[in-house]
């Protein structure tokens, strides 16, 4: 089932030129998919391998001390996997951190998705990133990327998901009121 392209929503424009990013649509650079990430055990896996084969949101944060990035990834934690399982969407944080603080992170946040990290922050250096990032993708192209400002600047979840055909989830994590 192939989506359309979702349309960039980011305020701001994103470089056409290599490495500081690629457009709305255009494949990743063989240069950026070959580097490598490493998962919680520390086995290298080439970054564009993992959304060659599907479609994916990879959200990029500055790194796993930050506060603002580790509420952002304890919302990301929220969404339900059967939601992304039905969308058909794979959802992956990458970092810049050694692979040993992936498993304490993941602890800390309740993150259960796929995360890995960029330890020399080469994939960070290519893409032009100084700070967090969200991209949208599948197969080999990218569809959106959302550059922050600052470290407050993280777009919101329901805006990403909404681009990759999912609706909106409740974050509030409180109880559902119910009317008797």
């Amino acid at each position: 089932r192939a989506a359309p392209a979702p349309p960039q929503v980011s305020g701001r424009a994103v470089p056409a030129a290599a490495p500081s990013g690629p457009e709305r649509g255009q494949p990743l650079s063989a240069a950026v998919a070959e580097l490598p990430v490493l998962d919680a055990s520390g086995r290298r896996v080439p970054f564009g391998a993992l959304f060659r084969e599907r479609r994916a949101v990879v959200v990029f944060v500055r790194h796993f001390l930050c506060y603002i990035c580790k509420e952002y990834v304890e919302d990301l934690a929220k969404i339900p996997k059967s939601v992304l399982q039905e969308a058909d969407i794979t959802l992956i944080v990458i970092g810049q951190s050694s692979y040993h603080h992936i498993e304490p992170f993941c602890k800390l946040t309740g993150y259960s998705h796929e995360i890995y990290v960029d330890p020399e922050r080469e994939i960070y250096k290519k893409l032009g990133m100084k700070r967090g990032e969200g991209i949208a993708s599948s197969g080999n192209n990218i569809h959106f990327i959302h550059r922050d400002r600052n470290r407050l600047d993280h777009k919101p979840i329901n805006s990403v998901l909404q681009l990759v055909g999912i609706q909106h989830v409740d974050f509030t994590s409180r109880p559902s009121i119910i009317h008797v």
